[in-house]
């Protein structure tokens, strides 16, 4: 989605504070609008030919995943770490051996460079250490630390449990379809020749 200057993007909230909270429904009940419902009646209303479709979707995957990266109340916020770096932790907890850098990008799905950086950051916080192979010293091995293990095990109930409460307000069948979705989506971009890794 691009914006033009001065214009808000599909999954930022509209600058105009003047945008509704609310729209009627068909019951005459106010029915809360979300900040992307009202970035795309923004641009409907400057571009009403444009299919907005996709922006009403991608959009609203942006908004929440952000929304739920920025959390202060968040578990993996409350321990320091990013999701991407709790994925990483993650893969060499439930993989349960060592992993190469190269086995850590393929396994968080995520690029070279964006794993050395991560990795840099959790062995300063003495989370995880690294070890240079025995036959060839440009490969190294890397494994959780005692203290890394620890903190994954005691941080993912509390993630879990957490996400869990974010969904509570959408009943499970509604769950599993979106999950089904989204799982056809993603498979899809993975898919994909050129496919952004992060």
């Amino acid at each position: 989605m691009t914006a033009s200057k001065g214009e808000p993007a599909g999954g930022e909230a509209a600058a105009d504070d003047t945008r509704p909270d609310t729209r009627t429904g068909g019951g005459g009940e106010d029915v809360p609008v979300d900040t992307v419902a009202a970035v795309v009646g923004q641009w409907r209303a400057v571009h009403p030919g444009l299919d907005t479709g996709p922006m009403e979707i991608i959009g609203r995957i942006n908004r929440c995943a952000a929304l739920l990266q920025q959390a202060e109340d968040a578990p993996l916020r409350r321990a320091g770490l990013s999701r991407a770096e709790f994925d990483l932790l993650g893969a060499l907890r439930r993989t349960g051996r060592e992993l190469t850098p190269s086995e850590l990008a393929r396994e968080t799905f995520s690029s070279g460079a964006a794993v050395t950086k991560r990795l840099k950051q959790l062995t300063e916080r003495a989370l995880v250490d690294r070890r240079g192979d025995d036959r060839d010293r440009r490969v190294a091995h890397v494994r959780l630390t005692d203290a890394g293990r620890d903190l994954v095990d005691a941080v993912l109930p509390d993630q879990l449990a957490y996400e869990r409460a974010v969904l509570s307000g959408v009943d499970q069948g509604a769950q599993d379809g979106l999950a089904g979705l989204l799982g056809e989506l993603l498979v899809r971009l993975e898919g994909r020749p050129g496919a952004v890794r992060f």
